[in-house]
């Protein structure tokens, strides 16, 4: 039996929060992140809401200098990785740099900076595009980043699966463990697509909400009124390494990384498969990893992005892998309170897996009022619930069919 990998260390970067204990204590609350758009004048849109992060000063975090050649989902995950590091105590040296590996991961990268860029070539030429361009703007700029900020010089790159980005990283990272190629990893994702772009790109999808008087009410997953996703951003990174050796050096464990499962719909570029047969299977995969059987899962953190097409198909995908235990099962999207963070969600969303597990509470999914026939699962409507669980899964589902799912067990 391959030894248990397990998470010393987290960190985040939200919309509820600049580090895990105030994001935690929101989420419980049932606190909206959710609010009008300050970072740029959305007044040409048709989308004035998103959820961001508030009151971050990347100096606060960095060095100013280096922040200002940052991309802001750059900044967001060097600051989560402090966190993350600090937590676990996980010490760097020349010694054992090249034993950690760093996989923070995105689906767009630096969208702000390549925004900007767009627009100054566009209006003052060439030259006045700034040299630091491309590090900002490449999905791989977290992790590359962090791993200059932290002296790590192990495997560093990024995973780009959409919306399953983050707990593909971090399955990625649970692999590259159980295999012996690196002892510790920081694993997670970051995202920052709060731009005009980014929001009329996805509001052209279809995929967004539009409740601009109404944002204290959206997004409305699972709900039968809900409109669609609310854009949000941030960061989730997480110090894995195995038992032995975190053991070894004294380190709290949070808890462990159990299992992951990923797989492809084959279907469309953007709906999920009506069905839900891959994210059923990706489920099942996670599971099967952590040698663990759908009587053990005491919560379901779901993808619930609060459109139409995600909710049902997500809802058909956990009935078709747990059967009739589907409806005795505790299900959350927590997006109703963060917003759809992108690739970054999946990261965040597998914190809170562990923060279920450990303090025996299930975040609620908030603005629940209408029961949809075709969703008629437990999603923990409005209220945060006491529960002692085990083990929690979490979904990750992005756009081209990817399906991700990481399974997280109490450290006892």
């Amino acid at each position: 039996m391959s030894e248990r990998i397990v998470i010393t260390g987290m960190g985040t970067v939200n919309p509820l929060g600049l580090n895990v204990q105030e994001t935690w204590s929101n989420m419980v609350a049932g606190v909206s992140g959710v609010g009008p758009i300050t970072l740029f004048d959305s007044s040409p849109l048709q989308v004035h809401i998103a959820a961001e992060v508030k009151g971050f000063k990347p100096e606060d975090h960095m060095d100013a200098k280096e922040a200002r050649r940052r991309d802001r989902f750059e900044q967001f995950a060097i600051t989560a990785a402090k966190e993350a590091i600090s937590q676990s105590g996980l010490q760097v040296t020349e010694k054992n740099a090249g034993r950690i590996g760093i996989i923070i991961s995105s689906a767009i990268g630096g969208l702000h900076s390549l925004q900007e860029a767009t627009l100054t070539n566009y209006k003052e030429g060439p030259k006045r595009v700034s040299p630091f361009l491309i590090p900002m703007l490449m999905a791989n700029g977290g992790a590359g980043m962090a791993a200059i900020e932290f002296g790590i010089k192990g495997p560093c790159f990024s995973v780009a699966s959409a919306c399953a980005s983050g707990a593909d990283g971090i399955g990625t990272a649970l692999m590259m463990l159980h295999t012996g190629m690196i002892d510790a990893a920081l694993a997670g994702a970051s995202e920052a697509t709060i731009t005009s772009t980014g929001v009329a790109a996805f509001d052209r999808v279809g995929a967004m909400s539009r409740r601009n008087d109404e944002y204290s009410m959206t997004p409305q997953p699972f709900d039968k009124n809900r409109d669609g996703l609310v854009m949000g951003e941030g960061a989730g990174v997480l110090v894995l390494e195995r038992e032995a050796d975190a053991r070894a050096r004294g380190a709290t464990i949070l808890a462990e990384l159990a299992g992951y499962g990923a797989t492809a719909d084959a279907y469309h570029v953007t709906a999920p498969h009506e069905h839900g047969e891959g994210g059923a299977a990706a489920m099942v995969m996670a599971l099967s990893s952590a040698k663990a059987n759908i009587q053990d899962v005491g919560y379901i953190n779901a993808h619930g992005t609060g459109t139409l097409l995600n909710d049902q198909a997500e809802t058909r995908a956990i009935k078709a892998a747990f059967g009739e235990l589907a409806y005795k099962v505790p299900i959350s999207s927590t997006k109703s309170m963060t917003g759809h963070m992108m690739g970054a969600t999946g990261a965040l969303e597998a914190i809170i897996c562990v923060q279920a597990v450990r303090e025996g509470i299930l975040p609620p999914t908030i603005h629940y009022e209408t029961a949809d026939p075709e969703c008629d699962l437990d999603y923990i409507p409005n209220k945060a619930r006491e529960a002692n669980i085990s083990l929690a899964i979490s979904n990750a589902f992005g756009f081209g069919g990817h399906n991700a799912v990481l399974a997280v067990r109490k450290y006892v």
